[in-house]
């Protein structure tokens, strides 16, 4: 008896001792990751085409963030690529600051082609310089995911 107490106390103090990851959540409230509904974000978007759309929960290191108001970010890929993130709606915003933090997600990945104005709009919120906005001459394929939810692990 006094084993199996034993066993069940050091249990406990090995799942509690475990160390917890702290997120802060932005928009619809989603769930952390773990190995059963985290999806590589190279994988999302391998053969898809223009048009084409599926819902993802992917995590990813944030490249860059709208220093205007949060409205948008980029994403890291596994593969050297990067994802521009929106946010569904426009209904919430993410901190300016979050230039490599881990970031979850979830929502819709799919393939645009983004104007030449939008993607002046995006160099000129990510504060880059009136020469480098003017050599933004043709639209861009993009891998793009609007999310319903964001977590930034603190």
């Amino acid at each position: 008896m006094k084993n199996i107490l034993f066993s069940w106390i050091c249990l406990f103090m090995l799942f509690s001792c475990k160390e917890k990851v702290a997120y802060e959540s932005f928009g619809k409230e989603i769930t952390a990751i773990n190995a059963n509904n985290v999806k590589s974000m190279t994988k999302a978007y391998n053969g898809m085409q223009l048009g084409d759309s599926t819902n993802y929960k992917l995590i990813a290191e944030v490249k860059d963030v709208c220093k205007a108001k949060g409205c948008w970010m980029t994403l890291n890929l596994e593969d050297g690529k990067e994802v521009m993130v929106k946010f569904k709606e426009y209904a919430f915003f993410v901190p300016k600051d979050i230039e490599g933090k881990e970031v979850v997600i979830e929502g819709k990945a799919f393939v645009n082609e983004v104007p030449v104005d939008e993607l002046q709009h995006y160099a000129q919120d990510a504060g880059k310089s009136e020469e480098e906005i003017a050599k933004i001459t043709e639209p861009k394929r993009t891998l793009s995911f609007e999310a319903e939810g964001v977590l930034i692990k603190q």
